[in-house]
């Protein structure tokens, strides 16, 4: 949500520059996945250099769709690409501030980057088991784009802790939310055993 339309608000100024060096959306998606691999290592020790890893990663996580609208190089590929290794990114970012904490043996910390994690991958199952079945699923409260930069600013700020517990509960809404969505759109009986 938040991520599509900040980067169709940047498509316009960005163009000049993206059409002058021409580079393949492909390479701004594998940078931003090492880079945030790199953040989700460096976290283990240090929660401030990884938040800054981690939001140069997010600028070129941003940059792949922009330069791809722009170029006309739009993929279904791309888009898959672009999906699966954000599951990718963000599954080894919450592992790495879970095992920070437990390494300092703060459980509560380590419990919640799970929550968080599992949540996350909750929100994007529900919604891609909804378009499976044919119902369009952009509802709720939060999405990754949201979830990074709160988690960015929990890392770089100090107060890593508090933003997990945060995201956790807005996490949570969103999951009700897709899924009294989904069950009003699908409540209706149906014949096909399929499903």
């Amino acid at each position: 949500m938040l991520s599509s339309k900040l980067g169709h608000f940047l498509d316009k100024p960005l163009a000049p520059v993206i059409k002058f060096i021409n580079i393949n959306p492909n390479f701004y998606t594998i940078s931003g996945l090492l880079l945030n691999l790199l953040s989700a290592y460096v976290v283990i020790e240090d929660f401030f250099l990884g938040g800054i890893i981690l939001g140069v990663g997010s600028i070129f996580d941003m940059l792949d769709g922009i330069t791809a609208r722009i170029n006309g190089r739009v993929t279904k590929f791309g888009a898959f690409l672009d999906s699966f290794l954000d599951r990718i990114s963000e599954g080894f970012l919450f592992l790495g501030i879970a095992i920070h904490f437990a390494l300092s043996v703060d459980l509560i910390g380590a419990l919640f980057s799970i929550i968080v994690l599992i949540f996350s991958y909750l929100i994007s199952y529900v919604r891609a088991r909804a378009e499976g079945l044919g119902v369009d699923c952009k509802v709720g409260l939060i999405e990754r784009p949201e979830r990074i930069i709160l988690i960015l600013i929990g890392l770089i700020f100090g107060h890593v802790k508090l933003f997990l517990i945060i995201l956790s509960s807005l996490s949570l809404i969103t999951i009700f939310q897709r899924f009294f969505w989904i069950y009003k759109k699908l409540k209706s009986p149906v014949r096909d055993s399929r499903y």
